[in-house]
């Protein structure tokens, strides 16, 4: 069995090439991580947001009564929204956290 030096090259550039993609894993997984947490952390930000802007049109609705009833309505139904977006995503998350607990060892 003989190897010539273009198969040896090519199997050489393949053996580069596999220890790359696995020294490059860990790296894209990190900034898999880091764009969800990102991603939860804004969704719970404009969750916050939209409640507090609420709670603030409620609050001119009630002192100054210059808050249009259309605008302080659609404030209101937008921070119930984003609640029951955390709630539904709060509930899937410990949902599958159990699932986990009950997988068998």
């Amino acid at each position: 069995m003989s190897i010539d030096a273009l198969s040896a090259a090519n199997a050489y550039r393949s053996q580069l090439k596999l220890q790359s993609d696995i020294t490059d894993a860990p790296v894209q997984e990190e900034a898999n991580k880091s764009s969800f947490s990102n991603l939860v952390k804004e969704g719970l930000e404009s969750a916050i947001g939209a409640q507090s802007k609420s709670e603030s049109m409620k609050m001119d609705s009630l002192t100054t009564g210059k808050v249009d009833l259309a605008d302080l309505v659609t404030a209101v139904t937008n921070a119930e929204l984003s609640l029951n977006t955390v709630i539904a995503v709060r509930d899937k998350v410990i949902g599958a956290y159990q699932d986990i607990i009950r997988m068998p060892m």
